[in-house]
């Protein structure tokens, strides 16, 4: 959730620090600091407004002076927003530093120990037990502190720590939270996000859980928990800072959603060779394919509800059972997997604390695990057993639009690919829908081409105060998404239904005047999801429909229509949530939201 940036190198820290926390303001936080080993000792400064005060209070950073220094954006957990809760935190003694990103789950213990010894704690956090424990542990030696602080903590975490006594050295350790390490001639840096540190090196190391770095400007060291020497290897980032720059939109949401004609065609493409599917390095081979009976889709949030969309072309196509589970319910209710289980875990960031331990449960319950994620060696990615990348590019906007997208996308690949190895569906009908995939980024585009007239209707509608999303099958599934888009951009309240569930109480709430979105463009259930506009049309209810061209029939119900192109009926949740996203956008741009920073919210729910 929290973001994490750290440098040593020959020129002042601070500027550094600053623009690189201003990179991570996308993944949410309530108080922000940096500090700076300078020559007469640690000096800090923290906010808990924006990191334009904490630039105001530093003079861009020019007040604190030095060349080593670690920065902070938190996200509350233990204890309210304050500059005593804020990070950096630092040792009694002051020689030590610390941010920290997770959770320290056995610090009240810790806690206790260091007070009952004489230590007096400045703030309510979990993280201050660190530096206390490194005063604690320093014999001169500051790896040696690092190691032994380290082995009394349980929980996640992402340690960046600096020491007065070694005034170019800086410390990072992992353990279920990310980090990476961007090196470079001029200077070496952690970041919990690439973001923060492209426009600096595009070189980058990702340290892997247990493993601890030392930084210096002249270069990076590698050591396991054990204290043994790593060689670790350097990774390319493929794209420059300007994709993770507004372009002349103003909002990174809006920029994203119409990044997506482009995206959508990457994540497609690039797997198409021909007429064939090619998932490069997939372990899960014919073999092992054949030996599947189950199926279970594991994610959170957005993630979740293109697993709801893989639920319902899964089973159409492959013909195998699967069910969808919010990942914070399959780790803790004990689920039925085994050898003959595929475990799809879909993430984002590849970094979603509850994600993460469900694919470890997964596995180690002797399912194969295939995830779906954006972030290339990220956690997900590298515990699965196999990986396929979204290559949606880097999504800033908190609200994912393309990262959503990419992720159904694939989920349409896989299951074009596994039906035409397993020929569990007619030929004809699988080739049908290969080619409509294809033409999925020009669609999509010619619905951002008339984005003027979501806009319209968004003004029009103005600010309800309570609204609902009903569908049916696939329609149902992007209900699930729409919703969702509107509510955490918004403010509003909005609920998703499967509209056949209407009489079974949820009709109460429909009162003259309240807004009814119907998605109808399941060719299949069409006629059903009609009569469930007229439904709610007779009790009062403002109606706006999405229907794709050719059903005139709903113009006489609905007070409003949106129109998408036809295409084929499993993909119409690709086409179908584009109004959507724009209308959710819309509505918070005349509200006056924080659009690409929802109150409460992060990018990246890296703790439970």
């Amino acid at each position: 959730m929290c973001g994490i940036v750290g440098f040593t190198g020959k020129k002042n820290a601070a500027p550094f620090l600053l623009e690189g926390l201003e990179k991570l303001e996308y993944r949410g936080y309530d108080s922000a600091g940096i500090a700076v080993l300078a020559e007469n000792g640690i000096k800090t400064k923290k906010t808990v407004e924006r990191i334009k005060t904490l630039k105001e209070k530093t003079d861009n950073g020019a007040q604190l002076c030095g060349t080593i220094g670690i920065g902070h954006t938190r996200w509350a957990t233990h204890g309210a927003p304050s500059e005593e809760n804020a990070h950096p935190h630092l040792s009694p003694d002051a020689k030590f530093a610390v941010v920290h990103n997770g959770i320290i789950e056995n610090y009240l213990e810790l806690k206790e120990e260091l007070a009952a010894e004489g230590v007096s704690f400045k703030s309510e956090t979990d993280t201050e037990v660190v530096p206390c424990l490194l005063e604690k542990y320093y014999e001169g030696d500051f790896f040696e502190a690092v190691t032994k602080a380290v082995a009394r903590l349980e929980g996640s975490y992402a340690l960046g720590i600096i020491c007065t006594d070694c005034p170019d050295t800086l410390i990072a350790v992992r353990k279920f939270s990310p980090l990476i390490i961007g090196v470079s001639k001029e200077a070496n840096y952690i970041a919990s996000d690439v973001t923060a540190i492209v426009s600096q090196t595009k070189e980058v190391i990702y340290i892997d859980d247990g493993e601890i770095a030392v930084l210096s400007p002249e270069g990076v060291s590698f050591f396991d928990k054990d204290k043994n020497p790593l060689q670790k290897q350097i990774s390319v980032v493929n794209w420059d800072i300007n994709a993770a720059e507004k372009g002349g939109y103003e909002h990174f949401m809006m920029k994203e959603i119409m990044e997506q004609p482009r995206s959508v065609e990457q994540t497609v493409e690039s797997r198409i060779h021909g007429r064939e599917i090619i998932f490069e390095n997939l372990k899960l081979d014919e073999g092992k394919l054949r030996h599947i009976d189950k199926i279970d889709i594991v994610a959170c949030g957005s993630a979740y509800h293109a697993g709801v969309v893989g639920k319902y072309v899964f089973e159409e196509l492959l013909r195998i059972p699967t069910l969808v589970d919010l990942a914070s319910e399959y780790r803790y209710r004990n689920p039925l997997a085994n050898s003959k289980t595929l475990t799809v875990i879909i993430s984002q960031s590849g970094e979603t604390a509850d994600t993460l331990a469900a694919l470890k449960e997964a596995k180690r319950k002797g399912a194969h695990t295939l995830s779906i994620v954006n972030v290339v060696g990220s956690s997900i990615a590298k515990e699965s057993d196999d990986v396929i990348y979204t290559w949606a590019g880097p999504e800033i906007a908190v609200a994912t639009t393309k990262g959503y997208s990419t992720q159904v996308a694939v989920l349409y690949l896989f299951a074009i690919w596994a039906a035409r190895i397993l020929k569990s569906s007619d030929e004809e009908y699988i080739e049908s829908l290969f080619d409509s995939l294809r033409e999925l980024p020009e669609n999509i585009q010619k619905i951002l081409d008339n984005s003027e007239d979501i806009k319209a209707l968004a003004e029009k509608c103005g600010d309800p105060h309570s609204l609902f999303f009903i569908g049916r099958n696939i329609d149902y599934a992007v209900s699930l998404e729409a919703s969702l888009k509107l509510k955490e951009i918004s403010y509003i309240h909005s609920e998703a239904y499967a509209a056949g569930e209407l009489k079974h109480g949820t009709i109460s709430l429909i009162e003259e005047g309240r807004t009814v979105i119907a998605l109808a463009c399941y060719e299949k259930l069409f006629d059903k999801l009609l009569s469930n506009i007229k439904e709610v049309k007779a009790r009062g209810a403002n109606i706006i429909a999405c229907v794709t061209e050719g059903h005139s029939a709903v113009l006489s119900e609905a007070n409003d229509v949106i129109f998408i192109p036809q295409t084929h009926p499993l993909l119409t949740a690709s086409l179908e949530v584009i109004p959507f996203q724009l209308y959710s956008y819309y509505v918070s741009l005349f509200k006056g939201c924080d659009i690409d920073k929802p109150r409460n919210l992060a990018k990246s729910v890296t703790v439970e």
